[in-house]
């Protein structure tokens, strides 16, 4: 209400004064009496929008009621208020009668802008406007206009002064052209206007309701429904073609200042033209594409809306950047040029009051006294007192009795206007980018908005532009007011998830493409595999031996490497459009390093890097195709192949992305080698693992699998159910190396810690056969010297089998895990080959009186890098038995006897070489017994466990053949391999 009273009151004063307006001499007065009509009417319209308007006003009058025991003493006029302004329109057609002359004097004043702003693209292209290399002899002339506030107005806010300005004082349209000319146009371009926000202003529909009902107006209506159909039918194409010259115009104003920012001094009017020209564009397009009678709907669908905002952006950027660039040139400007010509402008005056004269005065001291050196020092300048002090002479001078009338001088109105402009580009850049490029209204078109945005993503060439989106969520904190706080939380929190969604969006984008090139170059990579090369080499024997080659018209398989054979340089392959369309998005990414959305900071890249961290996560436990249900696993040489492949691609984004993909490789994979990863998830030495513990040492347990020390590999024996797998593509060297690289150091700690586990539960087994057979044994330890009552003590022992079996089971872990650390210690030895030299010249040199404790450490150290130990028992000696395997793998119990006993001697604190001289006693005497059986029972295999014996003081590094050979002939030992090998040789046969 008191707004109301306080616009009332200033028109009737402007009216009483008979102030002059003419925009391109008074721009600011002009400027700002315009705004305030429209504001005023804009205020109105929305008021009586609101559908539940005298409630609200009710409510308000009980609350005051209730909180001040009286009603508002306004509250009747404001609901009178109401009801008057049920049609506000038709009311305020009415109350701006008298307002007549002042208006319509302001808006015509507006035919000397307005058209020459509304032109087609092809007159604009025609007059090549905003080129700068158009004439290269004046790159360096400064911009020059006479109207220079007005060549960077915004259309849409002189569009809406004419039209709601001529709806008020309608009766000069039948009295004027140039007023009917202006209206017309108006009418001609756009169908609806912003009145605030989103809420739109049907421009056509409420003319004509408006004009219906008065007498003699036919031809005016008749005026409005030809230009809603020109608007209907043309405006469409014509801004489609503007938003075309646009984009080409702002691309080369970018790239010219780009290069030679120097030119931002003489031609900063071009840029914020260019700014002011395609901020209306895009505005009107937003505006119209939700609300219009679609009769062709591609005039309003523009799928290259994102990069004229990306042109729009850059030169804001440069702006930003080169600011103190336009500020040298423009101190320079109003000290040398600008206080010059004002003054003599003012010494010329015929007529100059001593108050006119003391303000322009001041004017020409505040010019005169700028220098460079102020710029390089860093000052900070400021010339709002300037500027105020010109509003308030436009005041003064404008109206009808002023002794200094600036309709008389309209030179020095003109040229104050130029001055006002050149005082701006020193101090207030950021206030102009905002006022000729802010893009916040962005922020209540949220759903258009991710249309664009996804529509940018869809087309290729597009997606270098795609960034503009993210950097649009930093205008929206400027569409907040300081009296509405409230708003501001709200707006900020829209503008961060947007700006996170669009970030995410891309990332995610770039990383379906990466993903995609990778799936590419894995198939690649795998063609190059040798077990596809089978094929080939069947072909090549069978075309040399002129054998026929099976099924006639078989198509020649082609070669690895055939896809790069080009034969036209215009054929483009599934990979170059990817290529193209990865390097096209992460322009996009890596265009800024950062962006500031509300006291917030993005940074593109990190999106991009933990997309790509938490996909290659995915992919590689993918790509080892393990399937629970049938057992299957990928074979961990075409699994490292695959990774490689993977992270060659990866490593080749660094091209494209200023990213560090080290950091991703070390995060991911050594997250692979623990038992899960970061997020819960099994990881590829999780699944191994479990892989080779639960299904192929499983199968060797139970028959089907035996291990080869001369192979050093686990090989299938013929059963009558087949193996899903055959045992040595997973265990032969080649892919235990392959398997350590995988793993790394850490994977296969965890992988000797989880045969550990399942040595430690045969072990726990073997303890409970000890403890039952305890008697019998302590006997027998003292008797060993005794055969007959050893014979006797033996039939008295339980459950022998299951001592066997149960070793057999430990020394077959024991084999897969020294062939695993042998792996290990190979690989390591290719990457670290002076480290593990030392580590492993540490261990060779540790003595013997050494305390056990410290000696645990360098074993431990030493396992870690894949060295053979003596005691520990999580690490076993490398095989270095030349000897053939027995396919109940009974040749393994010579590893497990050591192992277990270092192992559990070391425990107890015990002399493992004692320990060990007493086995070997009781176990030759045991052995000795045998060789005078009789029994064929007893006697069985009676060489096989002679060979055994050797087998364990071979393996054992605390007993020598000579110790043996004191208390067991060798001999024996002779005719033992000499029984085996020719039992051997008759099975075979």
């Amino acid at each position: 209400m008191e707004f109301k009273d306080h616009v009332c009151e200033l028109l009737n004063t402007i009216d009483a004064c008979q102030v002059f307006f003419d925009i391109t001499v008074n721009f600011d007065l002009t400027k700002n009496y315009l705004d305030l009509v429209v504001t005023y009417t804009t205020l109105m319209t929305i008021l009586s929008r609101i559908e539940e308007r005298k409630a609200i006003i009710g409510l308000y009058n009980y609350a005051h009621e209730m909180t001040h025991g009286a009603s508002d003493r306004e509250y009747p006029r404001l609901g009178q208020m109401i009801v008057d302004y049920e049609n506000p329109l038709k009311k305020l057609m009415e109350e701006f009668v008298p307002h007549g002359k002042s208006l319509s004097d302001a808006l015509i004043s507006l035919q000397m802008v307005y058209p020459r702003r509304n032109l087609s693209a092809d007159q604009w292209r025609n007059a090549q406007l905003l080129s700068l290399i158009s004439a290269p002899s004046t790159m360096l002339n400064p911009a020059q206009s006479d109207t220079m506030p007005c060549e960077y107005l915004s259309l849409d806010a002189m569009e809406k002064w004419i039209v709601f300005g001529f709806i008020l004082c309608h009766a000069v349209l039948n009295s004027d052209a140039a007023a009917l000319s202006l209206w017309k146009l108006a009418l001609q371009s756009s169908t609806c206007l912003c009145l605030f926000r989103d809420e739109v202003f049907h421009i056509h529909k409420a003319a004509e309701d408006l004009f219906v009902n008065i007498r003699g107006y036919n031809k005016r209506i008749n005026d409005i429904r030809e230009c809603k159909e020109q608007a209907l039918s043309h405006a469409g194409s014509m801004h489609r073609e503007r938003r075309k010259f646009l984009r080409s115009a702002l691309k080369e104003l970018a790239t010219v200042l780009a290069d030679q920012p120097g030119l931002l001094g003489p031609k900063a009017l071009f840029v914020f033209m260019a700014l002011s020209f395609a901020r209306d564009e895009i505005i009107w397009l937003l505006r119209h594409a939700d609300n219009i009678q679609k009769k062709s709907t591609d005039d309003f669908i523009d799928k290259h809306i994102a990069e004229l905002i990306f042109y729009m952006e850059e030169l804001r950027a440069h702006v930003r950047k080169y600011g103190p660039v336009m500020q040298r040139y423009y101190v320079q400007y109003l000290s040398g040029f600008d206080a010059v010509v004002l003054n003599e402008l003012v010494q010329n005056l015929s007529v100059c009051p001593e108050d006119e004269s003391i303000i322009m005065s001041s004017f020409v001291n505040t010019m005169t006294s700028l220098s460079v050196k102020q710029v390089e020092d860093g000052e900070v300048f400021d010339f709002r007192g300037l500027r105020l002090d010109w509003f308030r002479l436009q005041a003064y001078t404008s109206v009808s009795k002023a002794s200094l009338g600036i309709a008389d001088h309209k030179e020095l109105g003109k040229m104050m206007n130029t001055i006002i402009f050149h005082t701006k580009m020193v101090d207030s850049l950021v206030e102009m980018l905002v006022e000729t490029s802010d893009l916040s209204i962005f922020c209540f078109y949220s759903r258009a908005f991710e249309k664009m945005f996804q529509q940018c993503l869809e087309l290729p060439s597009q997606s270098r532009h795609s960034i503009c989106f993210p950097l649009l969520c930093t205008h929206f904190m400027s569409c907040t007011h300081e009296l509405c706080p409230e708003e501001r939380h709200h707006i900020g929190d829209r503008s961060l998830s947007l700006c996170n969604m669009f970030l995410d969006e891309m990332a995610k984008q770039a990383r379906n493409l990466i993903t995609d090139i990778c799936t590419e170059q894995c198939t690649l990579s795998d063609q190059l595999l040798p077990k596809h090369c089978a094929k080939t080499i069947s072909q090549a024997v069978n075309k040399k031996s002129k054998k026929a080659t099976g099924k006639k018209g078989e198509p020649e398989r082609e070669k690895p490497g055939v896809e790069s054979m080009r034969k036209n340089r215009l054929l483009v392959t599934n990979l170059d459009k990817l290529h193209t369309a990865l390097s096209e998005l992460c322009f996009s990414i890596n265009y800024v390093p950062n962006l500031a959305v509300w006291e917030h900071t993005f940074t593109p890249r990190e999106y991009l890097t933990s997309h790509l961290e938490i996909r290659f996560t995915k992919s590689i436990v993918g790509m080892t195709m393990y399937n629970q249900a049938t057992q299957e696993i990928a074979k961990p040489s075409e699994l490292l192949t695959s990774v490689r492949a993977y992270m060659t691609v990866l490593q080749s984004i660094e091209n494209y992305v200023t990213i560090d993909i080290t950091r991703v490789f070390n995060n991911v994979l050594l997250q692979q080698t623990q038992h899960l990863d970061s997020h819960g998830e099994p990881t590829i030495t999780s699944l191994y693992t479990n892989w080779y513990l639960e299904t192929l040492l499983r199968q060797v347990s139970n028959g089907h699998i035996a291990y080869f020390p001369a192979m050093k590999a686990f090989v299938n024996l013929p059963t009558e159910n087949e193996l899903t797998f055959n045992a040595e593509e997973y265990s032969d060297i080649s892919e235990m190396r392959s398997l350590s690289e995988l793993l790394g150091p850490y994977g296969m700690k965890f992988l000797s810690e989880s045969l550990m586990w399942h040595i430690s539960s045969q072990v726990a087994e073997l303890k409970k056969l000890v403890v039952e057979n305890m008697e019998v044994l302590t006997q027998m330890r003292t008797s060993f010297d005794k055969p007959e009552h050893m014979a006797a003590l033996f039939k008295k022992l339980t459950s022998v089998d299951s001592v066997l079996k149960r070793m057999t089971i430990i020394g077959v872990i024991l084999s897969f895990r020294s062939l695993a650390q042998e792996a290990l210690r190979d690989v390591l030895s290719c990457h670290i080959p002076f480290l593990v030299s030392s580590v492993e010249d540490f261990k060779d040199h540790i003595p013997r009186e050494t305390d056990m404790k410290v000696a645990m450490n360098v074993y431990e150290l030493s396992s870690a890098a894949g060295l053979p130990c003596e005691i520990d028992p999580a690490l076993v000696v490398a095989l270095s038995s030349q000897k053939s395997g027995h396919c109940n793998n009974i040749h393994c119990l010579a590893k497990a006897i050591n192992q277990i006993a270092a192992a559990l001697f070391t425990i107890h604190k015990g002399s493992i070489e004692d320990r060990l001289k007493e086995f070997l006693a009781l176990a030759s005497s045991s052995l000795l017994k045998i060789g005078q059986e009789t029994d064929k029972m007893t006697t069985r295999n009676r060489e096989s466990v002679y060979l055994l014996l050797d087998m364990i003081v071979q393996e054992s590094p605390f007993l020598t053949m000579d110790l043996l050979e004191s208390c067991f002939p060798y001999v024996l030992l002779r005719n033992a391999y000499h029984a085996v090998y020719k039992q051997s040789i008759s099975a075979n046969a």
